[in-house]
C-alpha cells in the first residue's frame, strides 16, 4: 500500500510524466492522430540512432583506413603515382572510369594540335615581307601614288598547309568549350587541362560521353579522305576529332612543319599530355584509352582530391585506402598542413630536373625547390611517425617513357653548373642518382624530430610496369608499418 502512494506521489510529481498523459477531454479520433505522432516520432528517432551507428561505422573504418599523402612541386608526378596505384591494386576501378579519361586524352591531343596551329600562325605573320621597291619610292610615275604595298611570303608553308588549318579550326571551339565545362571558374586562358577538386568532373565528363555515343565511321572519317566534321555534332569531339584525322597525321608528319616547330624552338613531344603520334589510334569513333594512354594522360587538379579504393589484391584484400593528391604549386602548399596529423605514410616525388626551373618562378631551380620542401617535411613535428618514402623520378610525360636524367646528361649538360656542390665527380647517372640519394638522406637524417628508417626508389612513373613492381614494395611496407602502429604485429 505504501509503495502503490509512493509510486503515485512520485509520478504526480513528474513533469515529464504529467505532459504525456492523454488530455482528459480526448476524443477517439484525437487519440488516434496521437499515437500516430507518437509512431512517427519513434520512426524518426530510430532512424537517427541508425545513421548514427552507420556513422560511427564509416569512422571506425576510416580509422582504421590506411592513408597516403602524395607531395612534390607541380608536375612532379603525383597524379601520374595514384593513377599507377589504381591500376595495380583496385583494377576495377581504374577501368571503371576509362571513358572520363577518353575525352581528357582527347583534349590533350586537340590542345597540341592547337600549339602547332599557333605556331603556324607565328610563322606565316613572321615571315611576311614588303616589297622593297614599293617601300622605296614615295611617288609614282609622273607624280601619281605610288601603287599599294605589295606583301609576299617568305616563309615554306603552302595553301595546302592554310587549307588544313581551316579545317582543323573547329577543334580550337571544341577545345575552349571542354575547358570550360571542365573548369568554370577560369578568368583567362589556362595553360593546363585543368580541374578544380571536388568538382564532379567526372560527372561531366561522363554526361559528355553519355550525349554522344559511339557510333560507326562515316564516309571522309575512315581514312579515305579528309573531310568537314557532320553538322549535327560540332561539338562532339569524337565526331570532330575522327573527321578531321587524315589532315592531323598529314600536318604531323609533314617535314616542312616540323622545320617549321623546329625553327621556332617547340618540341611538342617533350610536352606533357603528348598523343599527336598516337593520332590515328586516337582519332576514332571506337577509340577506347589503353591502361598507358590513362597514365600518360595530362590532367592538372586544383586543391586537396582525395581518392578511396578498396584493394583487391595482395595482403589484406579489401581493405580500404585513402590517397590524398595535393596541388603541388606555391600557392596550394598552406593547405597541406591539415593533412599532416592523420597519415601513414607520405610518397615524396623529386623529378631529377637539376637544369630546370619553377613554372611558377624562373628564378627558382626546381630540383632545389624540391630539397627545401623535403627539409621542411622532415623536420615537421606533425609527421615524426609518419614512413617517408622517396620517389626520385627519372621520366616527363611526353611521347614516350623518357629517361630525362640520362638524356640531359647525354647532352653534355653538366651538374656542377647548376649545383656548385656537386663539384668535378663524374658527370654520369649512377653518380648523379647517388649524390642527390645522399642529400635527401642527409636531411632525414639530420632534421627528423625522431630515427626513422630511409626509403627511397628511383622511378620512371609513367613506366606502369617498373613502376607497379616498386609499388608492390611500397604498399608492403606501408601496411607493415601501418600494422606494427595498431599493434598487430
Amino acid at each position: 500500500m505504501a509503495s502503490k502512494l509512493f509510486a503515485s506521489v512520485s509520478e504526480a510529481d513528474d513533469p515529464l510524466a504529467q505532459a504525456l498523459q492523454p488530455p482528459p477531454d480526448e476524443t477517439p479520433d484525437d487519440r488516434a492522430v496521437r499515437l500516430q505522432q507518437q509512431q512517427e516520432a519513434q520512426r524518426v528517432s530510430h532512424a537517427i540512432d541508425e545513421d548514427i551507428q552507420e556513422s560511427k561505422k564509416a569512422f571506425d573504418r576510416r580509422k582504421k583506413a590506411i592513408k597516403i599523402l602524395l607531395l612534390g612541386q607541380a608536375e612532379s608526378g603525383k597524379s601520374t603515382t595514384l593513377k599507377n596505384f589504381q591500376l595495380a591494386f583496385s583494377p576495377t576501378h581504374f577501368r571503371n572510369e576509362r571513358m572520363a579519361w577518353r575525352t581528357i586524352i582527347q583534349l590533350n591531343l586537340i590542345r597540341s594540335i592547337k600549339r602547332l596551329l599557333e605556331v603556324l600562325q607565328t610563322e606565316w605573320e613572321s615571315s611576311v615581307s614588303q616589297s622593297p621597291s614599293a617601300a622605296a619610292k614615295g611617288k609614282g610615275v609622273a607624280g601619281r601614288s605610288p601603287p599599294p604595298t605589295v606583301r609576299f611570303s617568305t616563309s615554306p608553308l603552302t595553301d595546302s598547309h592554310r587549307r588544313i588549318r581551316m579545317r582543323l579550326s573547329p577543334l580550337v571551339a571544341i577545345e575552349e568549350d571542354l575547358t570550360r565545362k571542365l573548369f568554370p571558374e577560369a578568368t583567362e586562358k589556362v595553360q593546363d587541362v585543368c580541374v578544380r577538386a571536388g568538382s564532379g568532373w567526372k560527372g561531366v565528363l561522363a554526361a559528355i560521353s553519355t550525349n554522344y555515343p559511339q557510333e560507326p565511321p562515316k564516309d571522309g572519317a575512315n581514312g579515305k579522305g579528309p573531310s568537314r566534321p557532320s553538322t549535327g555534332k560540332k561539338d562532339d569531339p569524337t565526331s570532330v576529332l575522327a573527321a578531321c584525322r587524315e589532315d592531323i597525321i598529314s600536318l604531323w608528319e609533314d617535314p616542312v612543319v616540323r622545320g617549321v616547330l623546329k625553327k621556332h624552338g617547340v618540341r611538342l613531344q617533350d610536352m606533357p599530355g603528348f598523343f599527336l603520334n598516337d593520332a590515328a589510334r586516337i582519332a576514332t569513333h571506337n577509340y577506347e584509352p589503353t591502361d598507358d594512354d590513362i597514365v600518360r594522360a595530362r590532367l592538372r587538379t586544383l586543391g586537396v582530391e582525395e581518392h578511396r579504393f578498396t584493394m583487391e589484391s595482395g595482403a589484406l584484400p579489401g581493405s580500404e585506402w585513402y590517397i590524398y593528391d595535393v596541388g603541388g604549386s606555391r600557392s596550394m602548399r598552406p593547405h597541406w598542413i591539415p593533412y599532416f596529423d592523420d597519415v601513414q605514410a607520405i610518397i615524396f616525388l623529386a623529378p631529377l630536373t637539376f637544369n630546370l626551373m619553377l613554372e611558377e618562378d624562373t628564378r627558382v631551380n626546381r630540383l632545389e625547390d624540391s630539397i627545401t620542401l623535403w627539409r621542411e617535411i622532415c623536420g615537421n613535428v606533425l609527421l615524426s611517425k609518419t614512413t617517408l618514402i622517396l620517389f626520385l623520378n627519372k621520366a616527363r610525360l611526353a611521347a614516350r617513357p623518357m629517361d630525362i636524367l640520362q638524356a640531359t646528361l647525354a647532352a653534355g649538360i653538366r651538374v656542377s653548373k647548376y649545383v656548385p656542390s656537386y663539384g668535378e665527380q663524374p658527370n654520369d647517372i649512377q653518380h648523379v642518382t647517388k649524390y642527390f640519394r645522399d642529400k635527401f638522406r642527409g636531411y632525414l637524417k639530420r632534421l627528423s624530430p625522431q630515427a626513422r628508417p630511409f626509403f627511397w626508389h628511383e622511378t620512371s612513373v609513367i613506366d606502369t610496369r617498373a613502376t607497379a613492381a616498386i609499388l608492390v614494395g611500397v604498399r608492403e611496407g606501408i601496411l607493415r608499418a601501418h600494422l606494427q602502429s595498431v599493434n598487430v604485429i
